[in-house]
């Protein structure tokens, strides 16, 4: 009982170490969507049976094709910032939720957005200087990839 027990405690432990800098939504990245259909300007739902598990995340795939691309190399569909709002990473350093419809692909990678009523973004981002917003992003997320 006790060996079970530890053990238990191990895996807990290792899979929150590995997900607490990627937004998921029960255990699932990108509320479930396909990351590598955003390449292709369609983004989808993935789906149970197209499914893998990536350092402690699980992605899921619309296709089979999509999956097969996806485990060829992994880190080239992971969204940017854990997949968290590129936006709200830049301004203030904050993990917010996204929409995974509201996105971006910019310069080979792939950038999500918060889009709820009136507020987009994506919108603002691309007003108000994105490649700033980007440089000011890549060192805000280094402060929860360093804790």
């Amino acid at each position: 009982m006790r060996s079970i027990l530890v053990l238990l405690l191990l895996v807990t432990s290792a899979v929150t170490s590995q997900n607490k800098n990627v937004n998921t939504k029960k255990g699932v990245a990108v509320n479930g969507y396909d990351v590598v259909a955003y390449f292709y300007n369609e983004p989808n739902e993935g789906l149970k049976e197209f499914s893998k598990v990536y350092e402690g995340v699980t992605y899921k795939f619309s296709t089979k094709n999509n999956l097969d691309k996806f485990i060829k190399n992994p880190k080239k569909y992971i969204p940017e910032y854990g997949g968290y709002c590129a936006y709200a990473i830049g301004l203030k350093g904050k993990k917010v939720s996204i929409n995974p419809e509201t996105f971006e692909i910019r310069d080979g990678k792939l950038y999500l957005f918060y889009n709820k009523g009136k507020t987009n973004t994506l919108n603002l981002w691309l007003h108000n200087n994105p490649e700033k917003l980007q440089k000011q992003a890549d060192k805000n997320w280094q402060k929860f990839i360093n804790k």
